[in-house]
């Protein structure tokens, strides 16, 4: 069972799960290339925030055993994946894009089991319907999108450090392509080491406002506005968060009160929902680039039911003038998925810092 390493060109030829939000972004991994090696299923590890499974093999003739994440559970599940999908003893093919440092760590690209393909995208039902308020399930990933439609935002290339490739796809690039730094924000990136103790979410600590939006493409939101005169939930299966907008009229609290999600208020202009959200906790790296956020983080975030009824219009904007030398303001659609359901789970330690040096 030899370990086979391709080039870029094939792995683009290969037929590959679309990009993922991996947790630690492409830090650490050799983009340029895919390994591929046959071996035999030792654990597969049905957690969040990343699935893995342990496939031992050979190297010169002695055994290794490999770690390969997947996706986390929501996204595998609607691919059709369980958590009896893998088994130890299950014979595998294994396609991944390896570390760089030559560990034997790598985030699967493709799986075949004894033969046959496990599936590693499927179309998004064609499902349509109407709202008649903001309450409700939501997703950016438009109905009826087929493979090539994941969850990662693809914006223009953003320069990788060091003379690496640049990033195209995913939650990091998002940021990187998008963000203004200002010369502690720069500072900040550079010293930051994401494959460390140093990122956060090696503990499952979540990225905070704006991030579930970003990801909308992957990770359900759900709108509840059962209490909408005192309060409105935002609940999202990224990181299982669930957010309190308060709407009975009060202010934001001193500096001094700080929380993970912000302290959210929010007010009707006309049919807009508007979330004016301060008071976010000090966290390492919430856009997984290195770049910090801290007590003059502000996000103010707006939301408003298109005139059919079957998407909303979402617009964030994200200033905090330590760290960031321009506010950033970003639009997208999402669509209304009552048919969808919510796969939140909580975040296992053991599994988010497996990549960690």
């Amino acid at each position: 069972m030899n370990i086979i390493r391709n080039t870029a060109a094939i792995a683009a030829a290969l037929v590959v799960a679309p990009p993922i939000f991996a947790h630690h972004s492409e830090a650490g991994m050799d983009m340029e290339s895919v390994i591929a090696f046959e071996g035999t299923v030792n654990r597969f590890s049905w957690r969040n925030p990343h699935v893995y499974v342990i496939v031992e093999t050979e190297k010169s003739g002695e055994p290794v055993e490999w770690e390969l994440q997947l996706g986390p559970i929501n996204i595998l599940t609607r691919r059709g994946w369980t958590r009896d999908s893998l088994s130890p003893g299950d014979q595998v093919a294994i396609r991944a894009i390896p570390m760089a440092d030559g560990r034997p760590y790598g985030i699967l690209r493709s799986i075949d089991k004894e033969g046959f393909a496990l599936a590693a995208w499927t179309q998004t039902p064609a499902v349509t319907a109407t709202a008649t308020s903001l309450a409700g399930k939501w997703t950016a990933q438009r109905p009826g999108a087929g493979p090539g439609a994941g969850p990662a935002p693809a914006p223009a290339p953003a320069p990788g450090a060091d003379g690496a490739p640049p990033c195209t796809s995913g939650f990091d690039c998002f940021f990187k392509a998008n963000l203004v730094l200002t010369d502690a924000g720069k500072a900040a990136a550079e010293s930051y080491d994401p494959l460390s103790a140093d990122n956060p979410e090696a503990t499952c600590v979540g990225r905070p406002t704006p991030s579930a939006l970003v990801s909308a493409r992957g990770y359900l939101l759900e709108f509840d506005l059962s209490d909408a005169e005192e309060k409105i939930l935002i609940r999202s299966e990224w990181f299982n968060e669930e957010r309190t907008i308060w709407m009975d009229g009060r202010t934001h609290p001193d500096g001094s009160e700080t929380l993970v999600t912000g302290h959210s208020i929010g007010h009707w202009e006309g049919d807009t929902l508007v979330i004016d959200t301060r008071n976010f906790d000090d966290h390492r790296s919430p856009y997984q680039i290195g770049v910090p956020s801290g007590s003059q983080k502000h996000v103010v975030e707006r939301y408003r039911l298109n005139d059919d009824g079957t998407s909303m219009q979402a617009e964030f904007m994200l200033e905090d003038p330590e760290f960031l030398a321009e506010s950033f303001t970003n639009r997208k659609n999402l669509y209304f998925s009552p048919h969808m359901e919510m796969l939140t789970g909580s975040c296992d330690t053991e599994n988010a810092g497996r990549w960690l040096n």
